[in-house]
């Protein structure tokens, strides 16, 4: 018989690299493989010839000597396969395929099963609002959620009583099943989850009228929470074991507490800087004066320098919200605004009158 080209039974061009031809493999045993295809004679020579063309073109050695000499350079001499061909048989195949992947449960995806514990319960999330100064100055909260909590009536277990938790039958406690296939080649043991007790390797006879057998229920909890100072909205803090209780016993799940932050009546927040809009008369503008400002944390003096003009923005060091997890603070920002009065008393616009025939009042061109 004659035999067909390597590259040609992978499907490949012959300037494929080694992970081209891994996959080619890979995807015909996956295709052919005796255990897929019990009796069918036809697949099991396509398995052979597959295993038989990885064999030696995943092997540098080999593959530079197919491809100079072809079959004929894998017949007999030092280091040759003689023999190899079609005498390649499904042992040899099996033991490629073995080889090349790790065994029949890695391939196919199987694996051992593992005896399964109490399930972990959800995560929670919940928003929080705050104000900038509870921000800044850092706060403790206590805040309501609905969760799910271990059943008090049965400690969870979800049983009526100690004597309700039973050894289960089908897997005998272990929370496997094993089934053993047997192929031409081998014998093979598929090891999957108990489906009757879902790994837990225990059967619950009576269960716990107040949880339903679930060993959770639901509860209004209280839960106080540290919001340290500097947190921006975006943050957010986790609360270990805060969660939903799991399942007949299984670890509680996390609460994440998200920063919102509610807006300032007065400062606009710039990452840890805030800002401050002051409003001036013409006079203050005009000779300067020392003005009384809020800050995050009371009132403060600030000096306006005579001439000081409308956008001015001057800068108060360490007057902003504290670094998060760090020293220091940022700064309040203080933007001036000259502020004109839309109306004036007769005397006030005598005194404008008089100013505007003063020449140092106007802009300086150029």
């Amino acid at each position: 018989m004659v035999k067909r080209d390597y590259y040609e039974v992978l499907g490949v061009e012959r300037n494929a690299d080694t992970e081209e031809i891994k996959r080619s493999y890979r995807k015909l045993a996956m295709k052919y493989h005796p255990d897929r295809n019990p009796g069918d004679k036809e697949a099991e020579e396509k398995f052979k010839e597959a295993a038989e063309a990885y064999e030696v073109l995943s092997d540098p050695e080999k593959r530079e000597r197919y491809d100079r000499f072809g079959h004929d350079g894998l017949k007999g001499g030092a280091g040759g396969f003689s023999g190899f061909g079609f005498d390649f048989d499904l042992s040899s195949a099996l033991r490629t395929f073995m080889e090349g992947f790790g065994g029949f449960d890695d391939f196919f995806g199987g694996g051992s099963a593992r005896r399964r514990g109490p399930a972990r319960g959800s995560d929670l999330q919940i928003k929080l609002k705050l104000t900038l100064k509870e921000i800044a100055s850092g706060v403790d909260k206590v805040i309501k959620i609905k969760r799910m909590e271990r059943c008090e009536a049965c400690s969870g277990t979800g049983a009526a009583s100690a004597d309700s938790i039973v050894t289960c039958t089908t897997c005998h406690g272990t929370g496997q099943i094993k089934q053993v296939s047997r192929s031409i080649f081998g014998q093979f043991v598929n090891v999957s989850t108990c489906p009757s007790c879902r790994g837990r390797g225990k059967i619950i006879k009576d269960k716990c009228p107040k949880c339903n057998g679930k060993g959770i229920t639901p509860v209004e909890a209280k839960i106080k929470v540290h919001i340290p100072a500097g947190a921006a909205e975006g943050n957010y803090i986790t609360l270990n074991g805060e969660g939903n209780a799991g399942a007949h016993g299984g670890q509680a799940g996390d609460l994440y507490v998200f920063i919102l932050e509610s807006q300032d009546e007065i400062f606009t927040r710039h990452g840890d800087d805030i800002l401050y809009d002051l409003n001036i008369s013409i006079t203050q503008a005009v000779l300067g004066d020392n003005v009384e400002v809020p800050t995050l944390t009371g009132k403060a003096r600030l000096k306006i320098d005579p001439g000081i003009q409308s956008g001015t923005i001057l800068r108060m060091k360490g007057k902003g919200v504290p670094h998060l997890n760090g020293r220091g603070r940022g700064d309040q920002l203080v933007r001036v605004n000259v502020w004109v009065p839309e109306k004036l008393s007769k005397e006030s616009k005598e005194l404008f009158d008089k100013l505007s025939g003063q020449k140092d009042i106007f802009p300086v061109s150029g």
